[in-house]
């Protein structure tokens, strides 16, 4: 429950005060880490934080509330003059609106500009309408003037996108894609009046953390220049994960929640067409039951070919990006995503589908059937910094950050496509 003991050590007391939310004086706490260059402040109120999980509460509007609200305030009493306050999705989505309140009350936030980013809009922060004076301390105006109304109930993101100075999201074609209903899930308006403040800038990873020429998770490691260690890294993958011993036959991989969205219905309607091919399948995760039994019973179906991992394994997720050759992504809405990323880096190819981040980060070759646009990627491993360009052949041998000789590189092209026209 709440911040482990390790990281309280490191940690120095700055100060306290009480904060303003609505009828309630809530105690705030400032502790301050400093960590490679760089200062953190911490909010504390163990009557809100100290809990089993960051999210899921019932009072979890009047928590993040507190949170936005505590964030404000605590400048004035830190006398700091902050440039950006960056907040990101419905959790923090009312630092933006405070800021409206306090610019002019309090000295240091004068000049502050917000920036409000949304990582996923699908999650909207929606709570009754009589939390606006009671929970969140905002008088009628935010909602007959429509900033923070919506279908009758208070919606904490579109305030944020309104109150915002600008507005990012974590993808360049992701912010297309919210002018449209399928993606905005309601708020396409709500984008739409304020596009001119909206910018896409794509995510990224740490590639000192992802680097599979030092990760010390893999059984071996390995390089672009240097692909051996992939293959023990795969047969390491196959033993521990109750997968057949077979250096031939190619893993595909899925790392994700096993949610709607991220394309499962797909995957499980294909199954059997997949695992018909010379192929063996792992999937790592936990979501909606109905993928969790489609994929246990695969594994039961096809044993020593199709594991099924219904779990949270940080150690299996290493191994499979280490191990794996095909890392399958057909998300039907991806803001980002990141698992592609991470498995370009350690060699392993993502089949994806052409939306939002994956389409920005994955490049790229394009396979079409049965209406489904899926792209295969041309991608980076470890210590390879050339670029290639869109088109050409189907999959070029730099594929897999290898140089092989051409009846492999033509074998590992056909399965690609095998791959990617069974979806």
């Amino acid at each position: 429950e709440g911040i482990g003991e390790e990281w309280r050590s490191q940690m120095t007391y700055l100060q306290c005060f009480h904060i303003t939310l609505a009828w309630r004086s809530p105690y705030c706490g400032i502790f301050e880490l400093k960590r490679d260059g760089v200062t953190y402040w911490f909010v504390d109120n163990e009557y809100y934080f100290k809990r089993s999980n960051i999210y899921g509460h019932y009072d979890d509007g009047e928590r993040f509330a507190y949170f936005s609200r505590a964030v404000v305030e605590s400048m004035g009493w830190l006398n700091w003059h902050p440039d950006v306050l960056h907040c990101n999705d419905w959790q923090t989505a009312l630092v933006p609106i405070y800021l409206l309140e306090e610019r002019h009350r309090i000295p240091q936030l004068c000049d502050t500009k917000s920036v409000f980013t949304i990582h996923n809009i699908e999650y909207q922060g929606r709570y009754g309408s009589q939390t606006l004076k009671d929970v969140f301390g905002l008088n009628d105006g935010y909602f007959n003037e429509h900033m923070l109304a919506y279908h009758g109930d208070v919606n904490l993101m579109k305030g944020a996108i309104y109150a915002a100075d600008y507005v990012t999201t974590v993808s360049p074609t992701y912010a297309d894609e919210l002018q449209y209903s399928f993606y905005a899930h309601g708020l396409e308006g709500v984008i739409a009046d304020n596009r001119h403040k909206l910018r896409g800038i794509l995510n990224g990873i740490d590639t000192e953390v992802y680097d599979p020429w030092r990760d010390k998770g893999l059984t071996k490691f390995f390089s672009a220049r240097q692909m051996a260690g992939k293959k023990n890294c795969k047969a390491a993958l196959q033993q521990m994960s109750g997968l057949r011993e077979n250096p031939d036959a190619p893993i595909i991989a899925c790392v994700s929640r096993l949610v709607r969205h991220k394309g499962f219905d797909l995957v499980t309607a294909a199954i059997h067409e997949i695992m018909g091919m010379d192929v063996q399948m792992i999937v790592l995760g936990t979501g909606d039951w109905n993928y969790e039994e489609a994929f246990r019973q695969a594994q039961n179906q096809y044993p020593g070919r199709f594991a099924a991992h219904m779990m949270y394994s940080p150690n299996l997720s290493t191994a499979i990006y280490g191990g794996a050759d095909l890392f399958l992504m057909p998300s039907i809405s991806e803001p980002c995503g990141l698992s592609q990323m991470i498995a370009m880096r350690y060699g392993t190819i993502p089949v994806v589908r052409e939306t939002g981040g994956l389409r920005d980060s994955v490049a790229l070759q394009q396979v079409h059937r049965r209406g489904h646009r899926l792209l295969l990627c041309q991608h980076q491993c470890a210590g390879d910094d050339r670029r290639t360009e869109r088109g050409g052949e189907p999959l070029p041998q730099r594929a897999q950050g290898v140089e092989g000789p051409p009846e492999e590189r033509h074998d590992r092209r056909l399965l690609l496509g095998k791959v990617g026209q069974s979806l």
